[in-house]
């Protein structure tokens, strides 16, 4: 099954967001900040990266420009993830390179409707 990097700062929403995505039979990698994000992006290679938005060290939106510009980790599907639900969050979020936004709380089963959709977006060439 595919590796996700889950890439959270609240231990909470990290812990039920990674036994959830290992329940439905993914491999999860976890990073607490946003370089530690980019830094295990690089060495694992995951097939999708659900970035949270406000993260310490590096933000999720630095994160994820750095990421889409890296040749490595550009193709790396990236769902932006925040509790940010204002008006152009969503927009904001796809112009820093995410492939999808989703908000806090999760939502569970959207949240793996936009998993399933842009794993097998990545692996149609």
């Amino acid at each position: 099954m595919a590796k996700i990097l889950l890439v959270e700062d609240n231990e909470m929403n990290r812990d039920m967001l990674s036994r959830r995505l290992a329940r439905k039979g993914y491999e999860v990698v976890v990073a607490v900040d946003g370089q530690e994000g980019i830094d295990s992006a690089q060495t694992f290679l995951p097939d999708l990266i659900i970035m949270d938005m406000s993260l310490p060290v590096i933000d999720g939106w630095t994160a994820t420009r750095m990421l889409k510009a890296n040749d490595t980790t550009k193709h790396i599907p990236i769902i932006g993830f925040s509790a940010h639900a204002m008006v152009g969050d969503r927009e904001r979020g796809m112009e820093a390179g995410c492939d999808d936004y989703d908000t806090k709380p999760v939502e569970f089963s959207r949240l793996l409707g936009k998993i399933e959709a842009l794993l097998k977006r990545a692996a149609t060439p």
